[in-house]
């Protein structure tokens, strides 16, 4: 092939290249000089590529200091300095909640989702999304929320077990155990067992049986490397024309290839289960599912495709997984570090009798329940979500703003495509809403609220963290966990006070997981002092 044959395939690729860059710089260059918001003040950007989205990534706190300088509304840069709106004020976060048909998730968190998770619950919009909420209803009524309660208590008294067994084996009383790793395998095999009556014996690793799922999630979710990944998926989001470029790692396109694999393969079995048994099979989540989706009454056109019911469980692994086990983890790292709620807590768990608490038996605590709302608000596993404006909109403000000019506004324009960043960790430790003592874990708060809690709009006992709309069942499976392990063991702390620290991580890259202060490229984990309880 001669240079001139060459020049004339790529000078055409260059020069369409240089239309599509210039086209959105223009683009991107006249929003910003046009928007309504270009007078709200904010932190300075010091790179144009990532504006503050390192500085975020690196530290989850910082959005709270730049509210204490610029006040609860300000602006700041997201990747390729694009504008993104903070807020924390209530009256303007309870309008964006009402307003969900306008502010939506965007298009490049959905693209990260679908990379990944395929076009599951988490991956569709408007229609689409209410049409597999419809259909995925049955799955999530209370008869199976109980029934993934019984299999948390189950697994968790295996995961009781090993770790017994580890202490066992050991020359003192207590041993270092990272309780993230362990929580981790056993969110994993009640995920299976509950979700789609499939064993991944996750748990069995740790007795020299390895998961090849497990080992998947791990290295994408978890290790040193999954800032990359995430961080790769969200410029393929934001840059539609670098997604037809191969992933630069294996381990995404590897989870991808195991979740679909195994996903075919259990949709597969729970079909033909379902045909051979009847449609009053099993109580599984999928097997609920595919029961509702064959139902002779309902029409061809109302049923979900095989790939949609597909996608649906790497959907399930990544919800039910990632934030059950960050969510007790935390858990156990602040009881850890407050022996007297710890000891306050076990004495009211040994109050039943049983090892194997129903979902009644587990609500029917009231301690049990004011320190789940309390690590759910202190730890919120999410530490913010973001919402695209679909339309021009007027957001009201119940603190008024200042812009640049010192002009006092008491609503913001918000224009169309504009993204808003809603601070979930930032709102739940306010101390204006909360109290003077919000930056405090102090489960007792909730038997006394101050006037301002009842404001936030939150789906669960006024927290934002369940901003998205999902329910409290995960507050029934991190019960049944901190059940059976506060029985059981003492918790401790491994490292000193302040050497367990968040860090930005997960799928979309916004829950907050444990990591070792100075050992941040181990990845995330939460090595605890485990000793077992032995009653007085």
């Amino acid at each position: 092939m001669n240079s001139r044959m060459i020049s004339e395939i790529l000078l055409p690729i260059a020069g369409t290249l240089l239309f599509y860059v210039s086209y959105h710089i223009t683009h991107f260059i006249y929003r910003r000089w046009t928007s309504s918001l270009r007078h709200v003040a904010g932190p300075q950007s010091s790179s144009w590529m990532f504006g503050n989205f390192k500085e975020i990534r690196g530290d989850p706190q910082l959005t709270d200091r730049w509210r204490e300088e610029f006040g609860p509304t300000f602006k700041f840069k997201w990747l390729f300095s694009t504008s993104e709106l903070y807020t924390s004020d209530i009256k303007a976060l309870t309008h964006i909640v009402n307003n969900g048909a306008i502010y939506r998730r965007a298009p490049s968190f959905r693209s990260i989702t679908a990379m990944l998770l395929g076009k599951g619950i988490l991956s569709v919009d408007l229609d689409q999304h209410k049409h597999q909420r419809r259909m995925l209803n049955p799955a999530f009524s209370v008869t199976q929320i109980r029934l993934v309660t019984e299999i948390f208590v189950e697994k968790a008294v295996q995961l009781r077990d090993i770790w017994s067994r580890k202490i066992a084996l050991g020359e003192k009383d207590s041993e270092q155990v990272d309780v993230l790793s362990g929580l981790r395998c056993m969110t994993l095999d009640v995920i299976g067992k509950a979700g789609f009556n499939y064993d991944f014996d996750a748990l069995e690793e740790a007795n020299g049986r390895p998961s090849e799922l497990n080992e998947a999630f791990t290295e994408l979710l978890y290790s040193p490397r999954a800032s990359r990944y995430a961080f790769a998926r969200l410029v393929q989001s934001m840059i539609p024309v670098l997604r037809s470029l191969p992933a630069p790692w294996r381990a995404p396109r590897n989870a991808r290839t195991k979740m679909d694999g195994i996903a075919n393969q259990i949709v597969m079995e729970s079909k033909a289960n379902t045909k051979l048994e009847g449609l009053a099979a099993k109580r599984d989540l999928l097997s609920v599912l595919v029961k509702a989706n064959m139902s002779p009454s309902l029409p061809e056109s109302q049923r979900l495709t095989h790939a949609e019911v597909i996608a649906q469980i790497p959907t399930f692994f990544v919800a039910g997984h990632e934030t059950t086990s960050t969510a007790t983890a935390w858990a156990l790292h602040a009881l850890s570090q407050h022996t007297a709620v710890q000891i306050k807590l076990r004495n009211e768990l040994l109050t039943l009798s049983t090892d194997n608490p129903t979902m009644e038996e587990l609500n029917s605590l009231p301690y049990l329940e004011t320190v789940v709302r309390e690590i759910m608000r202190f730890h919120a596993p999410a530490v913010f979500t973001r919402r695209m404006a679909m339309e021009d909109d007027i957001v009201p403000l119940s603190k008024p703003y200042i812009d640049k000019a010192g002009k006092s506004h008491n609503s913001l324009l918000i224009p169309k495509g504009q993204m808003i960043h809603i601070p979930i960790l930032a709102v739940n430790t306010d101390t204006e809403i909360w109290g003077e003592d919000a930056r405090e874990f102090k489960p007792e708060r909730w038997e006394n609220l101050p006037d301002a809690v009842s404001l936030v709009p939150g789906v669960w006992a006024n927290l934002l963290t369940f901003f998205a709309g999902t329910t409290n069942c995960i507050g029934f499976r991190v019960k049944a966990l901190l059940f059976t392990l506060i029985r059981a063991f003492e918790f401790e702390a491994a490292v000193p006070k302040g050497g367990i620290r968040p860090k930005m991580s997960g799928v979309s890259g916004i829950l907050q997981t444990p990591v070792v202060l100075g050992e941040e490229e181990k990845g995330s984990t939460l090595p605890l002092i485990v000793r077992p309880y032995i009653a007085q």
